[in-house]
């Protein structure tokens, strides 16, 4: 490339240099990763889904896979808006239905490395019987889970994943219901590869991703991201710095954590897990679906 540099989307007023030359429009490496024309994005000041959503694109770039080979779906809510930004195929779906979209368009067209990008309460909600029969087939597709543990685009009610005793709209005095515990959820019906980190941890969580997309059959990574207007505020987590601050001092590098133990409470000096927990090799449904033993039956049934 001789230090080119790559396409932008859209055409950048040009710059002139105190000569009178024009000079070269400055741009990011992820200029084209990314629908300009939709830009500047509709998240809240200290929301954590910019740096998650950096953290997949850098992955792309990474990955074996060409750029136009990759496809990106998601449900609805503020994670749901990553589909839209994103210069590739991309499908924004209804709500908590992004993984069986995201299932026909693999099981059409195998050679597509499909991504699900969408919310705690999307995938976990109304999408959570998806959830664990995708995993459970071991389809081919990858997952990533934004947990800042409540409906934000809505209004900030309580979901699947509000620890006990966090204040929400729809539980002003505290919500008693446990939460869902995602890595060990993912593991124990069959993901192939379990991470979690934090959109603090952009490097591990590119990384992770990364991987996520290199790892045949069902993949899932959570991040834990800051909702300071939805969620923050009203648990006393302050500003997304201040949520950022958290993970820095309580977050504990740990991919040898009993899964069993990674419920979170957001509780402040309460140290929470991450990591990489899982990572498998074992067929996947397209490769069981070639498989010539396929409907084959064992033994005899009788009536």
């Amino acid at each position: 490339m001789n230090g080119a540099l790559p396409p932008l989307i859209g055409s950048p007023a040009p710059t002139v240099d105190p000569g009178g030359r024009e000079l070269e429009s400055a741009c990011h490496p992820l200029d084209r990763m990314l629908r300009s024309d939709r830009l500047p994005h509709i998240w809240c000041p200290g929301c954590g889904i910019g740096p998650v959503m950096n953290a997949y694109a850098q992955a792309v770039l990474r990955s074996a896979t060409p750029e136009d080979k990759h496809v990106c779906v998601s449900g609805i809510g503020c994670t749901g808006r990553v589909a839209g930004y994103m210069n590739l195929d991309s499908y924004h779906s209804t709500h908590g239905r992004a993984i069986p979209f995201a299932t026909g368009l693999k099981l059409a067209n195998p050679e597509l490395k499909v991504t699900v990008f969408s919310g705690d309460g999307d995938l976990f909600a109304i999408g959570g019987n998806h959830f664990i029969h995708a995993a459970r087939r071991n389809m081919d597709l990858t997952v990533v889970c934004i947990n800042n543990f409540n409906y934000a685009m809505t209004g900030g009610q309580s979901g699947p994943t509000t620890p006990v005793g966090a204040i929400t709209t729809t539980s002003p005095t505290g919500k008693v219901d446990p939460p869902f515990n995602l890595p060990y959820l993912a593991a124990s019906v069959g993901a192939t590869f379990v991470a979690r980190w934090t959109s603090l941890h952009c490097r591990q969580l590119e990384d992770a991703i990364h991987k996520a997309l290199e790892r045949k059959g069902f993949s899932f990574v959570e991040v834990i991201s800051p909702c300071p207007v939805g969620f923050g505020q009203r648990n006393s987590l302050g500003e997304g710095l201040d949520e950022m601050e958290y993970y820095r001092e309580e977050a504990q590098l740990d991919p040898k954590a009993a899964l069993e133990f990674l419920t979170l409470s957001m509780a402040k000096n309460e140290v929470f897990r991450v990591g990489n927990f899982v990572d498998l090799d074992k067929p996947s449904f397209t490769e069981m679906m070639k498989s010539p033993a396929r409907g084959k039956p064992k033994g005899t049934v009788k009536a």
